[in-house]
């Protein structure tokens, strides 16, 4: 995992719609873009943004490309950012 790409890719107020979007389940490129009022390329690119992330996978069925959370990202996430919580020693 690229630490930066997550962080960046969270980062966006529209991934982190597309994110909480996915978290029903797996949605084709149109269902997401009917969310959102941006032109299909915009979405393209926040998707790809997700992907390149690795945040989103992507599986092709005929001519629709559908997305889906990649949980294993965000444990990850959460791994790196408990290891900051430390212990606290009363003094």
């Amino acid at each position: 995992m690229g630490i930066t790409e997550t962080l960046k890719a969270i980062s966006d107020p529209v991934r982190r719609e597309i994110l909480e979007m996915l978290k029903t389940g797996k949605k084709s490129a149109g269902e997401i873009s009917t969310q959102f009022n941006l032109t299909g390329a915009t979405v393209s690119y926040h998707l790809s943004q997700l992907k390149k992330s690795g945040l989103v996978s992507e599986t092709r069925i005929k001519n629709y490309i559908y997305y889906e959370l990649n949980i294993s990202i965000f444990e990850e996430l959460l791994v790196w950012l408990y290891g900051f919580g430390g212990t606290h020693e009363k003094k």
